[in-house]
């Protein structure tokens, strides 16, 4: 435990241990949406969820609309594809992205704030 130095009239130990057991019983909770928040935080990646999230699409239209190389966006989708942010559906050969059940409800809260920004 570190030894750390502050100000205070009364220590509330009860409070402090309560808050630290809440900490450490959704360790994994908090591990979890930090990688997602944090992958979905680069631009590029916002950008993807936001499209995915609105409609459907394929690599190649994902490059079209963020003009990137196919390579780039496909890059951008493995990382999020392995921290299950989205999943793919292979119709003939395309294959076409979607968020999946598990994270959409992280998903929409973050582009909450995006869509209180954008009108089209």
């Amino acid at each position: 435990m570190k030894n750390i130095s502050c100000i205070r009239e009364e220590k509330d130990q009860l409070k402090i241990f309560s808050f630290e057991n809440a900490l450490n019983e959704h360790g994994s909770e908090f591990t979890s949406i930090s990688r997602i928040v944090g992958l979905i935080g680069n631009e590029v990646r916002l950008k993807l969820i936001w499209l995915i999230n609105e409609d459907s699409f394929c690599v190649c239209d994902l490059a079209d609309i963020l003009q990137m190389s196919v390579p780039a966006i496909s890059q951008h989708l493995r990382k999020m594809k392995d921290v299950n942010i989205i999943a793919s559906t292979k119709v003939k050969q395309t294959i076409y992205y979607q968020i999946t059940e598990e994270n959409k409800a992280i998903v929409n809260q973050v582009l909450a704030l995006v869509s209180n920004k954008i009108t089209y």
